[in-house]
């Protein structure tokens, strides 16, 4: 195996193994659950509970730049909307020449199958371009985007940034389906 290719299979191992079989049927409900008073999330256009909120089509994310101390509890929806666009989009799209993704001017998805069909495509370019990468490549900064460290340093970082936020989702599903003391059937969580 390549340097790039290690480097795509220490997420793609996640992605497989862990995170997507735990979005295997994520409902709207879960989508847009709201474990606590505040949560910030994706909401129809106009009805944002943050100060400002960010997307171009009919639904939008809750937003505000910087960030509230501490910050707001996030739905499976913001959270999800968070990896497409921050942690991969922008990155898809500075370092593969993929489209020019903004939080700003981006589609959020209104459903989870929406949201989940968003997350597969900006993951599998993802993916793709990383494993193209060469050495040479991987030790120096990416010549398009504002990040100035070597590709591998980024690549490391969007593999922990997923890893890191696919936990908090898989565990925002967990608390979902034991909320009232409910115990849910074996089969219904995915490992």
């Amino acid at each position: 195996m390549t340097r790039s290719e290690h480097l795509a299979e220490q997420l793609d191992w996640y992605w497989r193994k862990n995170l997507r079989p735990r979005l295997e049927g994520l409902t709207d409900e879960e989508y847009f659950w709201e474990p606590v008073r505040g949560c910030w999330s994706i909401r129809p256009r106009g009805a944002a509970a943050a100060p400002m909120s960010v997307g171009s089509g009919e639904w939008t994310m809750d937003y505000l730049f910087p960030g509230p101390e501490p910050a707001p509890v996030t739905t499976i929806a913001w959270r999800l909307a968070h990896i497409i666009v921050s942690c991969l989009g922008y990155r898809v799209g500075w370092y593969f020449g993929g489209q020019d993704v903004d939080s700003e001017t981006f589609a959020y998805a209104g459903t989870a199958d929406e949201a989940l069909k968003q997350l597969d495509e900006m993951y599998g370019k993802w993916n793709a371009g990383v494993r193209d990468l060469s050495d040479a490549d991987l030790e120096n900064p990416p010549t398009v985007g504002p990040e100035r460290f070597p590709m591998e340093n980024r690549i490391l970082h969007v593999n922990r940034e997923l890893i890191h936020h696919g936990a908090e989702i898989s565990l925002l599903r967990d608390l979902y389906r034991w909320q009232d003391g409910a115990v849910p059937h074996r089969t219904s969580l995915p490992r």
